[in-house]
């Protein structure tokens, strides 16, 4: 007897694989089945895997993200959305969305089978995410809406149910702020760049116009002026050479009007060079001292209004690729990898055991008391000791995960140099790997100063007079070695840049931690964590030098205190060789990589556990296993 081993879902797969090629106008696409999120590859796209059983849902599932991601591959240019796109975090957030709605509008709208496609990923997509149990704006994010929203108006097709309740949550105040009317924007869906001036209307009536940044379009115009002017003072050039040279087209004027012309060139060129005089006069002004304390509106500090910094002029945001080249940045993950190499073992163990958590809440719960499903052998006894009582059964149900997003938030101090720094990198590497695989987003920042001994801040103070108690009075270096929406293959080599010398310096906690709140406080995901990785106080000797010992341990306690009384936010610590427990309320601390995979994976595992004994009892194991 021969038996067919072949699994019957590959016919699907060559077929889909095929289709999405097509849809997508690129033949070489690479198109691969998994597990894992689904999600773009180096070489084309991921979709998520389908079993032999081959039901409904799998299938559907399967197409409609082929579908949504061949759409955007042929219909949406990089460069384009680059060029247009906000950079603001909502303003951002609605700009994705709609523009994701015009691609999946345009499929759609031209074939019913791929919006039914569509149709089907969005509802899947919808109920996973727990959309259907939202009741409040505070739950249901906005851009999504917003997406919603132009989705239903393009396509008109009416939406998935848990899409639809977002909507409705929203629709009172899309019918308050929005103007524009939406269906026009359906004329010209091909035109990327049309929409997109669009869109940034609609950011406008939403009320984020403050974070759409400067109008690309008006650059280009001030550049085309800028142009026509050159060229015209060009010809005017060459046309004043020519007049001077040909003296027989030369007008001659009367002595008397003569003299008023040149007496009018007179005045005009001391009014030119008053106000250019007057103007340096200002820019020095500017540039010269301490900027006047009454001209912030707002406060540095949303914790501590008293808290003070001298200048922010020499402050950075950067990306962890802009501080190095990429040869260097493979170089140094190499040596991460090195570092990384004896602890294989620990790693896949917290790698494990924190997926398992995590999923096993994604996936599973038990409905009990039923009359038939898997027998309930924990209440076997009730019957042994009464035999006339009924058997209990149990049936396995999905659960609502609730989206959520981490940030690591990593100490880059001086303090931290050597063996801390490695362990550091390495908890954020397998942290950010793992909650990926479990669709949990994971964004990766760091901390430092850009120079010891307070740096250009510092210099400025001192041509200043020395005015007393600045502030702060170092320059700021805030990394972001992973954004919360880059997957982690496009982010590991980022992370050998915490192995680069002289990158590590001075840390101002406080303003770090404030930072990477202010930042998750704009993400649309309904639950939001953030993990500080350090290795004890704040420190940096110019700015204790010159202000109280405790001023920025202060500032650092008033923002935990800020941030854990709010609860928008969870707050969590890793100490790295020093006991943080005495700043946050929730901390743990290792001493070596080996630790992680108890003391992170109970701690962070336990954050995704919404029973508050289970918290308390990780909490007490964190602390045995420290002791």
């Amino acid at each position: 007897m021969v038996f067919k081993t072949d699994n019957p879902a590959d016919p699907f797969k060559k077929a889909l694989g095929e289709a999405t090629r097509a849809l997508a106008g690129e033949p070489e696409l690479d198109v691969t089945y998994s597990a894992d999120p689904p999600g773009k590859t180096n070489a084309g796209v991921r979709l998520p895997q389908v079993s032999r059983r081959m039901t409904r849902s799998e299938v559907m599932l399967a197409r409609g993200t082929a579908d949504a991601y061949a759409l955007r591959e042929r219909f949406h240019n990089p460069a384009t959305d680059m060029r247009y796109a906000p950079p603001g975090e909502t303003a951002r957030a609605i700009f994705d969305a709609l523009e994701t709605a015009r691609c999946e509008a345009i499929g759609a709208r031209a074939m019913e089978g791929v919006a039914d496609n569509l149709d089907a990923r969005l509802s899947d997509d919808c109920d996973r995410r727990g959309y259907a149990a939202m009741r409040e704006t505070s739950e249901a994010p906005m851009h999504e809406a917003a997406g919603f929203l132009l989705r239903e108006k393009l396509t008109g097709r009416p939406l998935p149910a848990a899409a639809q309740n977002v909507l409705d949550i929203w629709q009172d105040f899309f019918d308050q702020h929005l103007d524009s009317d939406l269906e026009t924007l359906g004329d010209n869906l091909e035109d990327q760049s049309a929409f997109a001036r669009k869109v940034w209307e609609i950011i406008e009536e939403l009320g984020y116009g403050d974070q759409l940044g400067d109008d690309p379009d008006a650059q280009d115009d001030e550049q085309l002026d800028q142009d026509a002017e050159d060229d015209a003072q060009d010809d005017q050039s060459e046309s004043d050479e020519s007049g001077q040279d040909d003296g027989d087209q030369q007008e001659y004027l009367p002595d008397d009007m003569r003299g008023e012309e040149d007496e009018s060139q007179q005045i005009e060129v001391t009014l030119d060079e008053s106000d250019a005089e007057a103007q340096d006069q200002e820019q020095m002004e500017a540039d010269d001292g301490m900027p006047p304390p009454d001209s912030r509106e707002q406060p540095i500090s949303d914790a501590d209004p008293n808290y003070r910094v001298f200048t922010q002029k020499f402050d950075e945001e950067i990306p962890a690729e802009e501080l190095s080249d990429e040869e260097e940045l493979e170089r140094l993950r190499a040596y991460l990898d090195k570092q990384l190499e004896p602890l294989k073992g620990a790693v896949s163990r917290l790698a494990n055991r924190l997926q398992r958590r995590l999923q096993a809440q994604q996936n599973r719960a038990w409905e009990f008391d039923r009359d038939e499903g898997m027998l309930d052998a924990g209440r076997l006894a009730r019957v042994v000791a009464n035999p006339t009582t009924p058997l209990s059964f149990k049936v396995e149900k999905d659960t609502t995960f609730r989206d959520t997003v981490v940030t690591l938030l990593i100490d880059n101090s001086g303090s931290m140099r050597g063996r801390p720094i490695s362990i550091a990198a390495i908890t954020a590497d397998v942290l950010a790997r793992t909650l990926e695989r479990c669709q949990v987003k994971v964004e990766i920042l760091g901390f430092t100063t850009r120079a010891w001994k307070g740096g250009e801040s510092r210099e400025q103070w001192l041509s200043s007079g020395r005015p007393q108690n600045p502030g702060r009075l170092n320059d700021l270096r805030h990394i972001v070695y992973k954004r919360a929406d880059s997957p982690w293959r496009r982010a590991r080599t980022n992370l050998g840049l915490m192995m680069r010398e002289g990158l590590l310096k001075e840390n101002i906690d406080g303003e770090a931690l404030e930072w990477a709140y202010r930042r998750l406080q704009g993400r649309h995901e309904q639950r939001r964590i953030l993990v500080a990785i350090s290795d004890g106080a704040p420190v940096d000797d110019s700015t204790l030098s010159v202000n109280p010992s405790n001023y920025l341990e202060r500032h650092l306690r008033e923002v935990i205190s800020m941030i854990e009384r709010r609860k928008s936010v969870e707050l969590l610590a890793i100490g790295i060789g020093h006991d943080v427990t005495r700043y946050y309320s929730r901390a743990v601390t290792i001493t070596d990589a080996e630790q992680l995979a108890g003391a992170v994976t109970e701690q962070l595992a336990a954050l995704f556990d919404a029973d508050p004994k289970a918290q308390t009892r990780a909490a007490a194991r964190s602390k045995q296993r420290a002791a």
